[in-house]
């Protein structure tokens, strides 16, 4: 039986068209992983002195910013929330929280790498917040790549927000190839 030269050149062609088929996809990218966004603040203001261990209450005006913090963040698709240990800290959040229905994760201020760490595993596609202090908020930021301007050197210490300064808030974005987040920073509350 003879067949068509059509059919026969078909024939011939099909198996070098189905290498082409597989070659081009082996060399198809994945799609790109979502980027993780992590916003660190500073605790709002408190209703007395800090030092010496002392955990103090907020203020109404740390109340107000803390209220603040809720209505910026409130549909910005927050999944997680941190806050060391201090009640100052966990205040702060805590209006957010209520509005999103989620809980503040506590991880002890001085376990930088932990919180670091935990940032860094999340899901892409995450948007966290923590909540520090003036201390530690920075060294958050380092520890993720990011770099923060502004900030006050103390000898022997690490370099800090200004004491009395409450208002900053940073967005890092964390990209979901591994490459350096970028940093922007901004203000809020009054």
């Amino acid at each position: 039986m003879k067949l068509p030269r059509a059919l026969l050149v078909s024939l011939a062609v099909l198996p070098a068209l189905g290498f082409f088929v597989r070659s081009g996809a082996q060399e198809a990218q994945p799609a790109p992983r979502k980027p993780v966004a992590v916003f660190l603040l500073r605790h709002a203001e408190t209703a007395a002195p800090t030092g010496a261990g002392a955990d103090p209450k907020l203020s109404e005006q740390g109340e107000e910013r803390a209220q603040d913090l809720a209505r910026l963040l409130g549909k910005a698709g927050v999944t997680h929330l941190y806050a060391s240990e201090y009640a100052r800290a966990q205040a702060t959040l805590a209006p957010l929280a209520g509005a999103l229905g989620l809980a503040v994760e506590t991880v002890p201020a001085a376990e930088r790498e932990r919180q670091v760490d935990l940032l860094r595993g999340l899901p892409p596609g995450s948007v966290a917040v923590v909540a520090g202090h003036s201390n530690t908020v920075p060294a958050l930021a380092r520890g993720l790549g990011g770099e923060l301007r502004e900030l006050v050197e103390q000898p022997g210490q690490a370099p800090a927000f200004e004491h009395g300064s409450y208002d900053r808030l940073v967005l890092l974005t964390l990209p979901g190839d591994g490459g350096a987040p970028q940093t922007i920073e901004l203000r809020y509350g009054d």
